[in-house]
């Protein structure tokens, strides 16, 4: 059987950090207060002029070297991000360009927290539909500059990053052993940003006065929903693929704030050792989080050979879903 098998891991982050005590002078807010709620305790963020397209360029290009893999050798380029560059082209076909990847296709996957998740899922399936050998999979965002800065409900959260993978085919056992993903469009509102489509427009000058253009959340009801969605859909996949949890080395949620990843490693009944969570350095960077925690398990020695990783994510849309991999 023709499996996906990552075969090289990179992350970018921005040198600049933000910590909690800096966003005293930002905001009404405390160090106190932001990490009894959240347990994050600094976050990176982008200078001026830095852009997304470069971090996933950077993380791309440390990927493909650890896969020991030429970019004029990838087949397609996912990236998952709700912050590109610009509206349109993609932010993939500008990383296509970085990278010199001249045969490769390129799209850009909008799951919001789950964009990663839900590159991988793409990826296994062009790669088992023998549609493509190999695939560069990036998920990033830059939402510091989608926050809004007077909300201390929300921007408190985001941090900056971008986490790439490289997939190849092989037919050996290690690899993607099965993904859901999963939506529900009657959530929409728990996390959005109404402004800066066609629907309310970026030129439109009652947008910016009403503020549409910020990333808005209900948090206690996102709380909620999050944590039994992604359980359940972890759950799920470990019963159709056969495992059970003592069978998985690690357990890697999207970091959105340790209450979230506690509670899902509670409910799923976890141990706290093999729950990855580095939150309190790196905030919420939404489709960033899983790679670049994937990253750190790696170069940490935590991620060997032959483990199973287990990887779950809930997003805007709501989007949600989970993959499990053997290493």
């Amino acid at each position: 059987m023709i499996r996906a098998r990552i075969t090289g891991i990179g992350s970018a982050v921005p040198k600049k950090i933000l910590s909690n005590a800096d966003l005293e002078r930002i905001v009404e807010t405390s160090d106190e207060w932001i990490t009894s709620r959240t347990g994050i305790r600094e976050r990176r963020i982008v200078a001026d002029g830095e852009k997304f397209s470069d971090l996933c360029t950077k993380a791309a290009e440390v990927a493909l070297k650890r896969a020991h893999l030429k970019a004029e050798d990838l087949d397609m380029i996912l990236v998952g991000t709700i912050s590109g560059d610009m509206p349109f082209p993609a932010t993939s076909c500008l990383v296509q360009a970085n990278l010199g990847a001249t045969r490769a296709g390129a799209t850009d996957v909008q799951a919001a927290c789950v964009g990663f998740l839900y590159g991988l899922h793409l990826a296994d399936g062009l790669i088992q539909s023998q549609k493509a050998e190999n695939v560069l999979v990036i998920g990033g965002e830059i939402l510091s500059r989608y926050v809004d800065w007077t909300d201390r409900s929300t921007c408190v959260l985001f941090g900056d990053g971008a986490g790439a993978a490289v997939l190849q085919a092989t037919k050996g056992d290690h690899g993607i052993l099965g993904s859901i993903m999963k939506s529900n469009g009657g959530y929409a509102d728990f996390i959005w940003m109404p402004g800066g489509g066609s629907n309310h427009p970026p030129n439109d000058p009652k947008s910016i006065e009403q503020r549409l253009p910020y990333i808005k959340m209900k948090g206690n009801e996102t709380f909620k929903v999050a944590v039994k969605l992604m359980a359940d859909v972890t759950a799920q996949l470990l019963d159709e693929q056969g495992f059970s949890k003592e069978e998985v080395a690690l357990f890697i949620p999207h970091q959105a704030n340790a209450r979230i990843i506690d509670a899902v490693g509670e409910r799923l009944k976890f141990p706290r050792e093999r729950v990855v969570k580095n939150v309190d350095r790196y905030g919420n960077t939404s489709a960033a989080s899983i790679p670049i925690a994937l990253d750190e398990c790696l170069q940490n020695g935590m991620l060997k050979t032959g483990d199973l990783v287990l990887m779950t994510a809930f997003g805007a849309g709501l989007v949600w879903g989970s993959v499990l991999v053997r290493w």
